[in-house]
């Protein structure tokens, strides 16, 4: 009886790992007769799944697509990679998800077999998952993400409004090819229909994704492939400028302001540093003005003549008035 049971567990597995399958596939994975088969099949079906056989030459089994089936099964390999993956996930920036994941993660540990929790605090015990500290207003909700994927998967194009790092919303039509997870961030990779180019965007920015009805054929991306992309418009924002400066501030209030832009290192409880990479100074200037602390920039110099610029136009500006 043991060894039926076993059995017709390891033909459930089959069946939920694969969507058809032969009779011969089937008993030749068993190693038992077609016979055997049928029969393992009529127990499932008395437990409640639903397993369709079609008969003929091509006849075969499996699972109705959309039911609602029992509790999935999972071997051990499966249950721990499950359990791993849902400690990464809580983890994640995306809103929503962290105290979901461990909500599961609690329900799965409870229902292991004790070998297996074992296995899983052996893994946790020795493995360190970095803590991010991401802003509300950092995190991609699963709803766009969700929006998004289907847009992506079904060809549809999107409008959305999407803000910069200064805050002005613009609106975009675009052609959205992939979702891509990269340095604890989520993006989407897209064709620009008003800039006439291909775009990275991140999900925190969109705002409102909505999906047009238009269906469009998918362009060549010029990378190979969606990820490839997402780097190199990183790296190239990375070279195109370092800022470096040391603020008389501490790096607690500094890093709560410009954290999630850039860099900071505390140099005492008075002093830090803050590296930035930006694609233009003005954007480093017109953050460094809020931080309302002195500071001094180390580089590059392009930044000091731009500084330098702005407060003569200030200056200016406070003479008029005067």
């Amino acid at each position: 009886m043991a060894a039926t049971s076993s059995r017709t567990l390891r033909l459930l597995s089959l069946l939920q790992n694969h969507r058809y399958w032969s009779g011969d596939e089937l008993a030749a994975r068993l190693e038992v007769s077609i016979r055997t088969v049928r029969r393992d099949v009529d127990r499932l079906r008395e437990l409640g799944y639903p397993v369709l056989a079609n008969r003929g030459v091509a006849g075969g089994y499996q699972l109705e697509a959309g039911a609602t089936l029992p509790p999935l099964l999972l071997d051990d390999e499966e249950a721990v990679g499950l359990a791993v993956a849902l400690q990464t996930a809580a983890q994640e920036s995306v809103a929503g998800i962290a105290e979901a994941a461990l909500r599961a993660l609690a329900k799965l540990t409870q229902v292991m077999p004790q070998r297996l929790r074992h296995r899983i605090d052996a893994l946790r015990s020795a493995t360190e998952i970095p803590a991010w500290s991401s802003p509300a207003d950092a995190m991609s909700t699963p709803e766009t993400l969700v929006a998004i994927a289907l847009a992506c998967r079904d060809g549809e194009r999107l409008t959305f409004g999407y803000r910069s790092v200064t805050n002005t919303t613009t609106d975009r039509q675009v052609e959205p090819l992939r979702l891509v997870s990269l340095g604890r961030r989520w993006y989407l990779v897209a064709y620009d229909l008003d800039r006439q180019d291909w775009r990275s965007f991140r999900m925190d920015r969109i705002d409102e994704p909505r999906p047009t009805g238009q269906r469009f054929r998918t362009r060549e991306l010029p990378a190979s492939d969606a990820a490839s992309f997402v780097r190199q418009g990183i790296e190239q924002l990375r070279s195109a400028h370092e800022v470096e400066v040391l603020i008389s501030a501490s790096a607690r209030s500094v890093g709560n302001l410009l954290g999630r832009w850039g860099e900071v290192t505390p140099i005492d409880n008075t002093q830090c540093r803050l590296v930035m990479r930006a694609e233009s100074l003005d954007w480093p200037a017109m953050a460094l003005g809020t931080l309302g602390a002195p500071f001094q920039v180390i580089r590059p110099p392009e930044l000091v003549h731009l500084l330098r610029a702005w407060s003569d136009l200030f200056a200016a500006a406070t003479q008029s008035s005067e």
